[in-house]
């Protein structure tokens, strides 16, 4: 006896990206989006090259309850064109039962007959060897355990037992809603497949998140993936092999700064060397720069940030040195330059002003020398 199929979670077809800048010479959020509607294709490709018959997707297909029809039916008919392959799609809490009523309705009677909705929190045969025991989400907040009902869900005797769920086990929305981490062996399960923690997590050998299979935020700092489960017995420990769907990453880099550092090198050095175009980047920075520093660091982010995706930088947390040297650079006497350069010191260096009014006078600072120091050049 032997059962592979892919573990899937979070597609989240049809999210908008609206917290994604959209540059106006791009279309990131255009090609984000297409990246969703794109993991299909690549969760169907896997599973012929694994010769896994079922994708078991665990909860958030959609992204919202009431996606347009145009992303349900082109989910729809890409699913349908993977002959061979079984998509088992249970409601999760964006998708929920109650609030996506209609796209629930729309998928049991308009889907391709290899899609196959799970509406119900009872046991579904998945080939002659397994029983399928889905948790579908009724309520966006139900509150409690969303597995309970496996504890109670019969399965014929001799057969693998695979529990579907979406939620967390820790809480990760303060939603109140919390999978007791032992569920596995309470249902006698031979394997969890879970949905909601968007990154790679492995619970126990049993019990686990895939992930969603292309990245939407800098939180993981890895390319999407699926995962390819083999269960040979019951009782018998699963082998999860972990397979990389991504098209775009994202990635949150630590930039450490010192003053009079070459701080474009420093950038360059930090920065993905290939692949740009599907990477999207986020520069933390920290530590001290002089005047001179910052106005390198955002030349250099002016020339190389286009190559990416996305590019961000959060300076937050990146001091400022400042000296009269630096305000030499601007204005050497006192003409209304110097005048607007030390006042905006003053304000960056003022304790007596919020966080985020210092950090805006540094910056103005910061770009007035570089202007400054542009013309001069």
């Amino acid at each position: 006896m032997t059962l592979r199929f892919l573990h899937s979670s979070d597609l989240h077809i049809g999210r908008k990206f609206a917290n994604i800048p959209q540059p106006a010479d791009g279309n990131i959020r255009g090609r984000l989006m297409e990246a969703r509607h794109g993991a299909i294709t690549r969760l169907a490709q896997v599973a012929r090259e694994t010769g896994a018959a079922h994708i078991l997707l665990a909860g958030d297909t959609f992204d919202t309850a009431t996606p347009s029809p145009a992303v349900v039916r082109q989910a729809l008919a890409a699913m349908g064109e993977a002959e061979g392959i079984t998509w088992w799609l249970l409601p999760g809490n964006h998708d929920n039962m109650r609030d996506a009523e209609p796209l629930w309705e729309t998928i049991r009677e308009t889907a391709p007959g290899n899609v196959r909705p799970l509406t119900e929190a009872a046991p579904v045969p998945l080939g002659d060897q397994a029983t399928l025991l889905p948790c579908p989400i009724a309520y966006r907040a139900m509150g409690g355990d969303p597995t309970e009902a496996l504890v109670t869900m019969p399965s014929p005797e001799g057969q693998l037992r695979i529990g579907l769920a979406h939620g967390g086990v820790t809480d990760f929305t303060e939603s109140g809603e919390v999978i007791a981490p032992d569920r596995d062996r309470s249902a006698r399960l031979d394997y969890l497949a879970l949905g909601d923690w968007h990154g790679r997590m492995g619970v126990s050998p049993r019990v686990h998140y895939p992930g969603s299979p292309e990245q939407d935020r800098f939180k993981h700092g890895a390319r999407g993936a699926c995962l390819c489960v083999t269960l040979t017995a019951p009782g018998e420990p699963p082998q999860v092999k972990e397979i990389e769907t991504g098209q775009f990453l994202w990635t949150e880099i630590p930039l450490q700064l010192h003053p009079r550092q070459d701080a474009a090198a420093a950038l360059a050095a930090a920065l993905p060397a290939s692949g740009r175009r599907d990477v999207l980047v986020r520069v933390v920075a920290s530590g001290w720069a002089a005047l001179s520093d910052r106005a390198q660091l955002d030349a250099a982010i002016a020339r190389t940030g286009p190559e990416f995706a996305h590019f961000e930088l959060r300076a937050e947390a990146l001091g400022t040195q400042y000296d009269t040297t630096d305000l030499d650079q601007i204005d050497h006497g006192g003409g209304a330059l110097r005048i607007a350069a030390e006042a905006l010191m003053a304000d960056a260096e003022a304790d007596t002003l919020a966080p985020e009014e210092r950090a805006a006078a540094a910056d103005a600072l910061a770009r007035l020398y570089a202007y400054v120091r542009e013309g001069a050049e």
